[in-house]
């Protein structure tokens, strides 16, 4: 038996007030979907590659894995 004649199946049986409950999950799941795959595909436009070229210098200063000043507090 296919899903959709199962789904037909158990709406037929339901008193009225469930089967207005299950109208409007299902319009939020299909609302739900299509802001999410629209998310996605502008997701997916908005990442760019090399966003962050020149943010980071290399090679690493001389006292870079020295613990920082204002962690000392911290450190002890």
């Amino acid at each position: 038996m296919n899903t959709d004649l199962q789904l037909w199946q158990t709406i037929s049986k339901m008193p009225e007030h469930l089967k207005t409950e299950l109208l409007n999950y299902a319009e939020y799941l299909m609302e739900k979907k299509a802001n999410t795959t629209h998310s996605d595909q502008n997701l997916e436009k908005k990442q760019r590659s090399g966003v962050l070229k020149g943010t980071f210098v290399l090679p690493l200063p001389e006292d870079f894995d020295e613990p920082l000043e204002g962690f000392q507090d911290y450190m002890e």
